[in-house]
């Protein structure tokens, strides 16, 4: 209902205090029993006893008032008539004065006591202890959890320290080389060892937004959820202990129509128990000032300046483009999970509210029990989306600042500019990488092999290093991330237009003092979200059978640099030209320009399944790898009911089942001169 009062909202980072009200209204729970239990066995005594025993409960009560009421340390004064607005400070007092009245009670009642009064109340005891016992853990587990990042942060910050004192120390030791042999080798030392502290300063960084978005969820949502769980428990106990309590009037009431009048005074006043204005007086006296915990903010190291911008040069962009794509993985599993389990939740507090208004259709305990779990096991999986998305935004943030703009440390006297509309937004891309990443598993490495990243042996039985299942590349599991997303045989990669031409996208280039003949930092896209290296041409057609000079090869891309006999200088994609050589050693490279070996027809579809090829007519399709689609009337998308027909990356034409792949649009720019 709107405008009651939560733990979680009005009693933040208190859960303490929670559990210690949940121990005294177990030893409530506890006393009651007790008290049942002694007059079951003191009705055989009559009212001597019987006596003894309500002047043994009223002196555990007037002991126990305040913690049940206000609590073991509250913040605002209270009195006797703060103890009389508790609900069930006066239900109990009412319990005691029955006793005294009640001391005529029969064997028979006794019996009826002990089975239906005794052991249930024992039984709620049990099971509510257990359930105390389980939001404790939960609650330790949530500090672990939070504990574990914060610790993590430190090992970023220790880590990124030590890699700037080893930054300092190879300075040194390259300043300290004399001749050209040592200088070299200590020069290659200070470079890589600058990028490790980049990745560090990177790791350090991203350590700093999760643990931040860690402890936001923590103090915001799972702390305050938690507290309504004990809130939840707390509602339940003291309900079932009035219904219990409710029984052993109704017993004695059945038993003893003489005592009527006094069980019917009992009755009315357990029958006022209201744990929500219990639960509101506890809060009123135990109200706190509270303040979140300051966010953390980067730490420079004290041997070496820095600032707290991530570092998008060009070796640690590489490790940030690999990292945001595993983090983007894992997020993409994640998430069918998390929405199946919030499904579960929902449906597990419908049935929990279902049987509690009627408990025919089953356990309302049993559903509660089922309930908290699915909250708990949800929230340890949206810590993991936290964790996740914390890294995706930092990692996606800092690669938008550095999509086409070239570093002013670097050219001074140029600035590029390049602006690129896609499909799906009129800002300009994240630089991300080619998007083509490879598909590395650990192996054992019984004859060494050479790190395509460090160039150093890779050699051991203990899985030491990753080979990749598409293009057979080896490198150290620490280098995994360093090394550029740009497998051969992966998904994404780039296919030749379907016309034997090719132009190119202008750029805006402005320059304030001179010209360069060749920007090496440039870079151009292919692909939705896919980049490649760039290289500075002119804008130009080329035609079917004519001849063109090779001024750079393919390098991997798919793309050659060539000149034409006008003097005209550009990229056509491999697959359109026929190398040939000079006349002599020394003669420049000529090549032929061609059709593609299949036309295609600019549409493309991805894999979402696997499914592998079942005959000649039919092409394999890869989850996630690009297939071209024929045109023509028969081709394409028209080709057959479930079945259509495209063009692989090998360049085969054949179908595939339509079910299995999804369609994608891809656009490509280059940047110009």
């Amino acid at each position: 209902m709107s405008g009651e009062r939560t733990y979680g909202e009005d009693l933040p980072d208190q859960v303490d205090r929670l559990v210690n009200l949940s121990d005294a209204q177990l030893e409530l729970l506890a006393d009651v029993r007790e008290l049942y239990k002694d007059r079951a066995a003191l009705e055989r005594d009559y009212a001597a006893k019987l006596q003894a025993l309500a002047r043994k409960a009223a002196e555990k009560r007037s002991k126990k008032d305040s913690m049940l009421v206000v609590g073991s340390e509250p913040t605002k004064a209270w009195g006797e008539d703060t103890l009389q607005r508790s609900t069930c400070h006066i239900a109990y007092s009412q319990i005691i004065s029955s006793i005294l009245d009640s001391a005529q009670a029969h064997v028979n009642l006794s019996d009826a006591l002990a089975s239906q009064v005794v052991d249930v109340l024992k039984g709620t005891e049990r099971r509510h202890e257990d359930a105390k016992k389980k939001q404790e853990q939960y609650f330790t587990k949530l500090l672990s959890e939070r504990d574990r990042v914060y610790a993590s942060r430190a090992k970023s910050k220790q880590k990124y320290d030590e890699e700037c004192n080893e930054v300092e120390t190879y300075r040194l030791k390259q300043e300290r080389s004399s001749d050209d042999r040592h200088a070299e080798r200590a020069a290659k030392q200070y470079e890589q060892q600058q990028v490790d502290m980049l990745n560090g300063k990177n790791s350090y960084l991203i350590a700093i937004a999760v643990s931040n978005k860690v402890k936001e969820k923590f103090y915001k949502e799972d702390l305050p959820a938690l507290e309504d769980q004990f809130q939840t428990l707390h509602s339940q106990l003291i309900t079932k202990l009035a219904c219990i309590m409710l029984q052993a009037q109704a017993l004695q009431k059945n038993h003893l129509d003489t005592l009527s009048g006094h069980i019917a005074a009992a009755e009315g006043k357990i029958g006022a128990i209201s744990p929500r204005a219990d639960q509101d007086l506890f809060i009123e006296h135990n109200i706190r000032a509270f303040m979140l915990p300051p966010d953390w903010s980067f730490e420079p190291c004290a041997t070496h300046y820095d600032s707290g911008d991530m570092s998008v040069e060009s070796a640690p962009k590489i490790y940030l483009q690999n990292r945001l794509t595993k983090c983007r993985e894992k997020l993409g599993e994640l998430t069918p999970i998390i929405d199946a389990k919030r499904r579960d939740v929902n449906q597990l507090a419908k049935m929990v509210e279902a049987y509690s208004v009627d408990p025919k259709l089953g356990s309302a305990v049993e559903a509660s029990d089922n309930y908290l779990e699915a909250q708990h096991q949800l929230t340890f999986y949206t810590t993991s989306e936290c964790l996740l998305s914390a890294e995706v935004e930092t990692i996606a943030a800092a690669l938008s600042g550095a999509c086409f703009s070239l570093s002013a440390s670097c050219f001074p006297f140029l600035r590029v500019t390049v602006c690129l509309k896609t499909a799906t937004t009129p800002s300009c891309p994240r630089d991300e990488g080619d998007q083509r990443p490879h598909a590395f598993k650990s192996v054992a490495f019984s004859i060494p092999a050479a790190c395509v990243y460090c160039k150093s042996p890779i050699w051991g039985l203990g899985k030491q290093g990753k080979t990749c299942k598409v293009c057979g590349i080896a490198v150290h599991t620490k280098c995994e991330l360093k090394v550029p997303a740009d497998c051969s045989g992966s998904r994404g990669t780039a296919r030749a237009p379907a016309s034997g031409t090719t132009s190119a996208t202008s750029a805006s280039v402005s320059r304030s003092s001179s010209t360069i003949s060749k920007l090496s930092d440039s870079q151009a896209v292919s692909g939705k979200g896919t980049f490649l290296p760039a290289k500075r041409i002119n804008s130009q057609n080329v035609v079917e059978g004519s001849e063109v000079q090779v001024l750079e090869e393919d390098d991997g891309s798919g793309w050659i640099k060539v000149a034409d006999q006008h003097g005209g200088r550009g990229l056509v994609p491999a697959s359109y030209i026929e190398l040939s050589e000079g006349p002599a050693a020394t003669a420049p490279r000529v090549a032929t320009v061609s059709p593609p070996r299949q036309q295609g027809s600019g549409q493309f579809v991805r894999g979402i399944y696997q499914y592998q090829a079942q005959g000649p007519d039919e092409i394999s399709v890869t989850e996630g790898g690009l297939l071209e689609l024929t045109g023509g009337s028969t081709g394409g998308t028209n080709y057959a009911d479930g079945w259509w027909e495209g063009i692989d990356t090998m360049g085969k034409k054949g179908i595939f089942p339509s079910n299995y792949v999804k369609r994608v649009i891809l656009f490509v720019a280059y940047l110009l001169t």
